[in-house]
């Protein structure tokens, strides 16, 4: 290997992610120990819920080595995906939010999902970065890792001072709030490694205390089984009968706890296209959305995050918002009748797990 700098390569490194799109990138080792008994006590509460995936994979997160053998440092990202135009329409983008989740006909998406997959758009980038990296510096051993490798990443971001984990157990930044995803390269370079930086939530807990459904059950301690972007997302079956009121209208993902967060008053907006909103998906409303056939639903959700969850949890999440419609006490009756024709119109069009929905839904 050519002789080089570390120092300067470390730089340069920073530059180049910052011209992919990057908002900023840090660098750590490997040690996770320090977060390891919290994930084990975590899995034993059974926390993790149907993630079986996080018990099949606890091995690996404890040890990056054993995903990529020759890696002694991990290159960790920060890209923001605050939308512009969600940007620039208030003096506080939040406001917009809150009015959605208070319209119970609106069909409310967590603003991450509303543009292109975040999985793809870090994972080009973060391998066009490797291959520049690997030009320079060759021969190198690699790994991009976006969700799909089971690394603890939010406990790398705090390692190298890329942020600080809030006590919803998001990562948080002073200048971008929890609005932004994490990526991580795995490389065999003994770069310098950056410091981490101090907790600056103080005594605020208004995640906690905002949650609809008491998910965050402590500081730093979230019992997935209770969240709603776990049971709109990841679960797959039957939501359960005394969670569904709590849903509300929010039929993928749950920004709550992001929206009360003071840090988010200074997110910033998205420097990439690819983040803006696809499809209105920012404006849909549930009436209409229970009414697309599966593809519709497909054709929408082409190159979405959402894609992923396929139509029938869709569904299955749709009906939940129109049964909490049913029992909203402010909405009209000519509303509530034209919610019963939807659901009416659907059942049996699907599958059981809808069905079972509807049928709820229709007792209000």
């Amino acid at each position: 290997m050519e002789t080089f700098n570390l120092q300067e390569l470390h730089l340069w490194i920073k530059s180049q992610a910052q011209e992919l799109g990057f908002s900023e990138m840090r660098v750590t080792d490997l040690d996770v120990s320090q977060a390891m008994p919290y994930l084990q006590d975590w899995l034993e509460k059974g926390h993790h819920g149907d993630m079986n995936y996080m018990i099949e994979h606890a091995h690996l997160r404890a040890n990056p080595k054993k995903i990529l053998p020759q890696a002694i440092r991990i290159l960790s990202f920060r890209m923001d995906y605050l939308p512009k135009a969600l940007f620039e329409q208030a003096n506080d983008w939040r406001e917009i939010e809150w009015a959605k989740i208070h319209d119970p006909q609106a069909a409310v998406i967590s603003v991450y999902a509303r543009g292109r997959d975040y999985h793809k758009v870090l994972r080009s980038r973060l391998k066009s970065l490797a291959q520049k990296i690997e030009e320079k510096i060759s021969p190198l051993n690699y790994r991009v890792a976006v969700d799909s490798v089971p690394l603890l990443e939010v406990e790398f971001a705090k390692k190298s001072g890329l942020a600080w984990r809030g006590k919803h157990t998001l990562a948080l930044h002073r200048e971008a709030g929890s609005m932004f995803f994490l990526g991580e390269i795995l490389i065999d370079i003994p770069l310098p490694i950056d410091d981490p930086i101090g907790d600056h939530c103080g005594q605020c807990q208004a995640c906690i205390d905002i949650c609809p459904t008491q998910a965050i059950i402590a500081p730093y301690q979230l019992d997935a089984r209770k969240c709603i972007s776990y049971l709109t997302i990841e679960h797959q079956g039957s939501i359960p009968v005394e969670l569904r009121p709590l849903i509300g209208n929010r039929v993928y993902g749950c920004d709550d706890c992001q929206l009360v967060c003071p840090w988010n008053k200074f997110a910033s907006s998205s420097t990439l296209g690819d983040f803006d909103e696809r499809h209105q998906l920012g404006q849909l409303h549930l009436f209409e959305v229970f009414l697309w056939s599966k593809d519709t639903f497909e054709k929408m959700m082409q190159g979405s995050a959402i894609y992923r969850i396929g139509y029938e949890q869709w569904m299955r999440n749709i009906a939940v918002g129109l049964g909490n419609l049913l029992r909203e006490s402010l909405a009209s009756e000519e509303v509530k009748q034209q919610a019963r024709d939807v659901l009416k119109a659907q059942f049996r069009q699907v599958n059981e797990l809808v069905d079972e929905h509807i049928e709820w839904a229709l007792l209000a």
